[in-house]
C-alpha cells in the first residue's frame, strides 16, 4: 500500500499553529463521554513529539500512525475483536454470513467456467473466522470442487491477529513455516488440507485467477479530510492544543495542500474524506481481475459519494473521541463507494453498493437459517441463530448500515452490456448472485 506523503507545507512554528483556525468538533469526533483527563498514552507522546518536530500532521498520517505504527499501533499487537474487544464483526455474530460468502465465490467460479485452480485472497482477515466459514462450505461442497486446486492467501499486518488466524485455520496440525523477513512471512496447511500463506502487502500475493475478499477493511485505511472555506478547500490537520499541552485538536491548513488533487472538480459537498490507499488497492485489484479473471467482493459500511464527516473512534463497543488516548481505540471512516468505482477506471465492471440485508436475502439467508433451526433442538443455539439473523438483517442494526460492492471482469457480464460508473442495473444484475437472487447454473 502507498500513502500520500504530506509535502509542500514545511514545518509550522508554534506561533503559526496557534493562528490556524480550529475545525469544528461534530458528533463523529466525540462520544459525548470524554474522560475528565486525557490519558497520556505512548502513542500520544509519539505524536506530540512528531508534531513538535515537523508541524501539524494530516488526518491520514494520524490514522496510519495510530493504527499501524510498528511499535505502538492499535492493530499491531492486540486482538480488538469480539465481546472482550472494541467492536464485533458480522462473521463473529453468525456463521451464516461466512457460509453465504462461500456460496458466492463458488457461484462465481461456476459461472465463469469452473477453472482448475483458484486463490482465495482476504484483505484484513480479522481472527480468520470469515475465511474459516468459507472453507467449511468448500469442504461441504467438496464434490463440486473435487477437481479444483484451491489455495488461501491472507494479507495481514497485525502480528497478534496473524497468530490467532493461524490457530483458527490450521490448529497447527502441520507445523507453520515462519520467515519474518520474507514477503510470505508465514505458511501452513488448513484443517481441510488447503495451503495457506500470510503477507503484509497485496502486491506480494501471487497473481492468478483469484477471488478477493475485503470485509471491514477499507474503512480503516487512512483518509484525508477537507473542509470548504471562503478561500477554497482546506485540508484538516491534527495539531497540539496551545491551551492544553497534552491534548490534540483539529486545525485547518492555512493554504492548499497536495492531497487536494483527489477532490473532484464538481464536488458539491462542503466536507469531503478521500482515501488514496483505497484507490491504490482498487487499481491493483482491477488490474489483476482484468488480467487473470476472478472477482472481488467488498463488504463495509459506507455511502455512494453522499456523506461528509464520518471519521470516528470505537472503544469497548462505544463511540470514542478520535483524538483522546490515541492507540487505545479503533479509528474508522465510512467507505466512499463512488470513489472505489471511479478508481476501477473502467478496467473491470462494478456492481453495487447494495444494502447488506438485500445481498444476504438474495443469497438465501432465510433458507439457510431455517435449515439450521430445524437441525437444532437446543433452545440457546436457536436463540443465538435468531439474534444473529436479526443483527445482520435488521435495517436499524447492520442490515442497512453495511453494503456490498463487487468488481468483475467485463466478459462476466452478458453481452457486454455494461456502463462505466453505472450502478447495478437490470441488464446484468440477474447474472451475479447476491446482487439479485441466487441461481445455480
Amino acid at each position: 500500500m502507498s500513502v500520500l506523503v504530506r509535502s509542500g507545507l514545511g514545518p509550522l512554528c508554534a506561533v503559526a499553529r496557534a493562528a490556524i483556525p480550529s475545525i469544528w468538533r461534530g458528533k463523529y469526533f466525540s462520544s459525548g463521554n470524554e474522560p475528565a483527563e486525557n490519558p497520556v498514552t505512548p502513542m500520544l507522546r509519539h505524536l506530540m513529539y512528531k508534531i513538535k518536530s515537523t508541524g501539524p500532521i494530516t488526518v491520514a498520517e494520524y490514522m496510519k500512525e495510530v493504527l499501524t505504527n510498528p511499535a505502538k499501533g492499535y492493530y499491531v499487537y492486540r486482538d480488538m475483536l469480539g465481546e472482550k474487544g472494541d467492536f464485533i464483526t458480522s462473521p463473529e455474530i453468525s456463521q451464516i454470513f461466512g457460509e453465504l460468502l462461500g456460496i458466492w465465490f463458488i457461484s462465481e467460479w461456476m459461472a465463469t467456467g469452473k477453472s482448475t485452480a483458484f486463490q482465495v485472497v482476504e484483505l484484513g482477515p480479522g481472527r480468520g473466522t470469515l475465511v474459516g466459514d468459507i472453507l467449511r462450505v468448500f469442504t461441504q461442497l467438496g464434490s463440486v470442487l473435487k477437481n479444483c486446486d484451491i489455495s488461501v492467501h491472507l494479507v495481514e499486518v497485525s502480528q497478534k491477529l496473524s497468530e490467532i488466524q493461524a490457530l483458527t485455520l490450521t490448529e497447527e496440525k502441520v507445523p507453520l513455516e515462519r520467515n519474518a523477513g520474507s514477503p510470505v512471512y508465514m505458511k501452513g496447511v488448513t484443517k481441510s488440507g488447503i495451503p495457506i500463506s500470510w503477507y503484509r502487502d497485496l502486491h506480494d500475493v501471487p497473481k492468478g485467477y483469484s477471488f478477493y475478499l475485503a470485509h471491514e477493511f477499507f474503512d480503516v485505511l487512512p483518509v484525508h479530510k477537507f473542509q470548504k472555506t471562503p478561500q477554497g478547500w482546506r485540508e484538516v490537520f491534527v495539531d497540539i492544543d496551545p491551551q492544553v499541552s497534552d491534548k490534540l485538536r483539529f486545525v485547518l491548513a492555512p493554504s492548499a495542500t497536495p492531497a487536494e488533487a483527489f477532490i473532484q472538480h464538481d464536488e458539491t459537498r462542503d466536507h469531503v474524506e478521500v482515501c488514496p490507499d483505497a484507490g491504490v488497492i482498487i487499481e491493483e485489484l482491477s488490474q489483476r481481475i482484468a488480467l487473470t479473471g476472478g472477482a472481488a467482493l467488498v463488504a463495509d459500511y459506507g455511502h455512494d459519494g453522499t456523506k461528509t464527516d464520518t471519521f470516528r473512534g470505537f472503544c469497548d463497543h462505544k463511540l470514542h473521541d478520535v483524538l483522546i488516548a490515541p492507540g487505545t481505540a479503533d479509528l474508522t471512516a465510512d467507505v466512499d463507494f463512488s470513489y472505489l468505482r471511479r478508481m476501477a477506471q473502467g478496467k473491470v465492471a462494478s456492481l453495487g453498493p447494495i444494502k447488506q440485508h438485500t445481498f444476504l436475502k438474495n443469497m438465501g439467508i432465510d433458507v439457510r437459517l431455517k435449515v439450521l433451526l430445524d437441525k437444532s433442538n437446543e433452545p440457546s443455539v436457536r436463540q443465538q441463530l435468531l439474534q444473529g439473523y436479526d443483527m445482520l438483517m435488521n435495517p436499524k442494526k447492520m442490515g442497512e448500515r453495511f453494503n456490498f460492492f463487487a468488481l468483475l471482469p467485463h466478459q462476466r457480464l452478458q453481452g457486454g452490456r455494461y456502463q462505466r460508473n453505472a450502478r447495478q442495473s437490470k441488464p446484468f444484475a440477474s447474472l451475479v448472485a447476491g446482487f439479485s437472487e441466487l441461481a445455480w447454473q
